[in-house]
C-alpha cells in the first residue's frame, strides 16, 4: 500500500494479526525500513522521518552473515519488557542485558565475517569483551529509544551508532572505530556519553605511540585481504596517539571506586608504549564496591562473561595492567516512534 507523508511517497506492509506496520520510502533500495505497532484494522499515522539520531545505513550483507543469536535477542527484549527495564537508568538497564547473558562463551573476531565488505555485526552466541559491553548497552538504549516489535535491524542500528565513526558504516573497515579510546573520544564528541576520567581524583595523562592495528595487521582479516588500507590505518593510529587520554592509575583506584557507577564502560589501560588499551568491560555495583564485569579470554576463568573481582583488585593481578579509562552513556533522545506507537482498538 502506499502513502503519502512530508511529501515524500510512503509505502506500507501489513502483516500479522496485530498489525506490524513496515515503513519505507518507495522506489529507494538504500531506505531502511521502520516498523511501527498498529491496532487491528486501525488507522495509522506514518512519517518518513522518525528518527532523532543518525539513520541506519543500508544492509550491505546477509541478515544471517551479521547477525547471530535472533532467539536470545528475543527473548531478551521480551523479558525487559515484561520485568519493565525501561523504567531503569540507563546503567541499570546495561547490567540487567549483560548480566543476562553471563556464561556466555569467549569468541573473538565475530566482527570479520567478509573479505572485503564492512558491515555493523552482532553475535550474542559468543563475545569479546568489546562486543559483551556494546552488545548490553545497544538493547539497553533500544529499548528506551523505540517502542517495539524490535527487529534485528533495530540492534544493528544501536552497534552502528556507537561503533561507527559518525555513527555511519559506509561500508569500509576504516569506518569502524578500533582503538576504545578513540570509541569515547568520538561518543562523547556526538554527545552519547562522557568519558569521566579526567574528572576522577588522581587521573594522569597518557602519552603513546599507536601502533596495534598496523603492527598486528595480520591478525585482521580485511586488512590482510585489502593492504592498501594499512597506511591508512597508520594514518588514524598517528591520529588516536595525539588524543588527550587520561587514565586513574590503577595504585589510585580503590579510592575511587566509590564514584563508579552501573553500567560504566572500564577500559584496562596498558604498559605497553604502543596502545593505551588492552581490554575493557562494565561496572557492576556489589556490596559497596565497583566489580569488573567482562568478557575474559583466560582458560582459568573459563573463557566466557564473568562478574570477575572489584576493579582495584582485578588490576592487582596483571604486572601489565596500568589503570583504568572510564567512559559512561547517555541514553539516546527517544525516536518519534513513540509518538506514532498505534494502540490497538
Amino acid at each position: 500500500m502506499l502513502a503519502t507523508m512530508d511529501g515524500k511517497l510512503l509505502f506500507v506492509s501489513l502483516s500479522g494479526a496485530a498489525g506490524v506496520v513496515i515503513l519505507g520510502v518507495a522506489g529507494c533500495s538504500s531506505s531502511t525500513p521502520e516498523v511501527v505497532k498498529a491496532g487491528a484494522g486501525g488507522s495509522m499515522l506514518v512519517s518518513s522521518s522518525m528518527h532523532t539520531v543518525t539513520r541506519p545505513s543500508a544492509p550491505r550483507l546477509p541478515m544471517n552473515t551479521v547477525f547471530k543469536g535472533e532467539s536470545r535477542y528475543n527473548a531478551l527484549m521480551a523479558r525487559a519488557e515484561r520485568e519493565g527495564w525501561r523504567r531503569l537508568p540507563l546503567g541499570q538497564r546495561t547490567v540487567k542485558f549483560a548480566t543476562s547473558m553471563l556464561g556466555t562463551p569467549y569468541v573473538n573476531y565475530t566482527l570479520e565475517v567478509d573479505d572485503h565488505v564492512e558491515s555493523p555485526v552482532v553475535n550474542l552466541n559468543g563475545m569479546d569483551c568489546w562486543t559483551f559491553f556494546e552488545n548490553s548497552l545497544g538493547m539497553a538504549r533500544l529499548l528506551a529509544y523505540k517502542p517495539g516489535p524490535y527487529t534485528k535491524q533495530d540492534l544493528l542500528h544501536m552497534i552502528e551508532l556507537e561503533r561507527y565513526r559518525g555513527g555511519r558504516c559506509t561500508g569500509s573497515y576504516l569506518s569502524r572505530i578500533h582503538h576504545l579510546e578513540d570509541l569515547f573520544y568520538d561518543n562523547q564528541r556526538r554527545g552519547l556519553g562522557t568519558d569521566i576520567t579526567r574528572s576522577l581524583p588522581g587521573a594522569v595523562r597518557m602519552h603513546r605511540e599507536v601502533k596495534e592495528m598496523t603492527s598486528a595487521w595480520r591478525s585482521y582479516r580485511y586488512l590482510r585481504n585489502n593492504r592498501d588500507l594499512i597506511p591508512k590505518m597508520g594514518r588514524i593510529e598517528r591520529r588516536v596517539s595525539g588524543l588527550p587520554v587520561y587514565q586513574v592509575p590503577k595504585s589510585r583506584v580503590r579510592a575511587i571506586e566509590g564514584r563508579l557507577q552501573d553500567g560504566d564502560i572500564c577500559a584496562i589501560t596498558s604498559n605497553w608504549k604502543y596502545g593505551y588499551t588492552s581490554h575493557v568491560g562494565m561496572i557492576v555495583r556489589r556490596g559497596g564496591r565497583a566489580w569488573f564485569m567482562h568478557a575474559t579470554s583466560e582458560r582459568d576463568k573459563g573463557r566466557r562473561m564473568i562478574v570477575d573481582t572489584p576493579i582495584s583488585n582485578y588490576l592487582r593481578e596483571g604486572s601489565s595492567h596500568a589503570g583504568i579509562i572510564v567512559f559512561r552513556p547517555r541514553d539516546l533522545p527517544p525516536s518519534k516512534m513513540w509518538g506514532h506507537q498505534l494502540a490497538a482498538r
